[in-house]
């Protein structure tokens, strides 16, 4: 198959668009958590659960769904996800209980995964000089979606029903399956001859037989955890230190505004410079923040600064590590983005879990050891897992 010669800028302006529009359902719960545990008579812990299956539920979608991207049309498996997302969101609205609304928020991660169809599709359609560019921008609506979702919950959460949130999003999402429908560019590939069972049985090959792929894997996996060690606690953090609302955990997280700026900087610095440069910036840039956080996270001004550079140090590591997994093969770049994402996820979903349990036994001095765990395991796998000097290109 021959190298794609150019992708156009509406093309990947609607697949950032896209990215961020669904990537969004996953962060809705953060700022309103202490919302939904008023509501439902939950424990702090408890509802700490409840945003860890959204995002257990999403790594398990990337492993079981997202490696059909190597089999179906993506153009089809795109709108279909989509279709399912918007049921899911609505499920979430009208859900009587927790019990439902687990199962609701299980469902929205398992079937939001359309953004890592989306993305390895940008990437095989990119040619490869612009491959780390391509990604960055979209990679920027990802964050932004990821950040505005926090902003947009936590600002409604304070006017209306938390409930109203969903609803709203499932309209949006409606909305942009349309356009989706009749602008995303259709895939020349067409539906491939591959079995599903020997897809999904190539998954674990895939990780042990590249080590880059292992590299990425878990320099994601523990720097997504560490995102999420920050925004599954923030909301508690403010009640407790500040006397603050979901609307104020909401706006600080505008302040990712700085990673969205910087991702076609990066991208252009991994195609450019190097991704271990890179992937060495975001640790460094993770610790730097929560070492600001544990020393003066107490003044609003210490966690305004230790936010931004969190989310850089987020931005810096997806940026990179999807660079190096779209480089491998063209062929299963869905399977590869599949184990990526769902170490990415299974991070994520961790660093919840064991965040709001540290926030149970020890508070804000809890949290911060669960994050200095997470680096430290990063900052090994960097020097172990090499990650490349130069990106190479992908086998056509």
């Amino acid at each position: 198959m021959s190298e794609p010669v150019s992708i156009s800028r509406r093309t990947v302006l609607l697949m950032a668009v896209t990215t961020g529009v669904i990537v969004a359902n996953l962060n809705f719960i953060q700022p309103i958590e202490g919302l939904i545990a008023t509501d439902f008579q939950l424990s702090k812990a408890a509802v700490g659960v409840l945003a860890m299956l959204t995002q257990l539920g999403y790594a398990f979608g990337l492993l079981l769904i997202v490696p059909l991207g190597d089999i179906f049309d993506r153009y089809h498996l795109i709108q279909f996800m989509m279709g399912l997302s918007i049921i899911s969101l609505l499920v979430a609205f009208l859900a009587p209980n927790a019990a439902v609304f687990a199962v609701a928020t299980t469902l929205i991660g398992i079937t939001s995964v359309a953004p890592q169809i989306i993305i390895p599709y940008a990437g095989f359609l990119a040619p490869s000089l612009q491959r780390g560019k391509v990604l960055g921008t979209v990679l920027s609506g990802l964050l932004t979606g990821i950040l505005l979702s926090r902003s947009f919950s936590g600002l409604l959460g304070s006017l209306v029903p938390w409930q109203a949130i969903y609803l709203i999003a499932a309209v949006l999402d409606l909305l942009l399956l349309a356009v989706v429908h009749w602008q995303m560019p259709r895939d020349a590939r067409g539906h491939q001859q591959l079995n599903y069972i020997k897809v999904i049985r190539s998954l674990p090959h895939l990780l042990t037989s590249q080590q880059p792929l292992q590299g990425a894997s878990l320099n994601g996996f523990c720097m997504f955890g560490v995102s999420n060690v920050l925004w599954s606690t923030l909301a508690f953090y403010l009640a407790d230190q500040y006397h603050l609302g979901s609307n104020v955990a909401g706006l600080l997280g505008l302040l990712g505004i700085a990673g969205v700026l910087a991702a076609p900087m990066i991208g252009n610095l991994v195609d450019h410079r190097s991704p271990r440069l890179t992937l060495g910036l975001s640790i460094g840039f993770s610790s730097l923040g929560f070492l600001i956080f544990w020393l003066i996270g107490h003044w609003m001004l210490g966690l305004i600064i230790g936010i931004v550079l969190l989310d850089l140090g987020t931005q810096f590591s997806q940026v990179s590590n999807q660079a190096i997994v779209q480089s491998l093969n063209r062929q299963q770049s869905s399977r590869n983005n599949s184990v990526f994402m769902f170490s990415y996820f299974l991070g994520g979903s961790l660093g919840t879990m064991f965040a709001t349990w540290a926030w149970s036994v020890a508070q804000w001095a809890g949290v911060c050891w669960v994050a200095v765990g997470f680096l430290v395991l990063s900052l090994i796998g960097h020097f172990v897992l090499r990650a490349p000097e130069r990106l190479v290109d992908p086998e056509s």
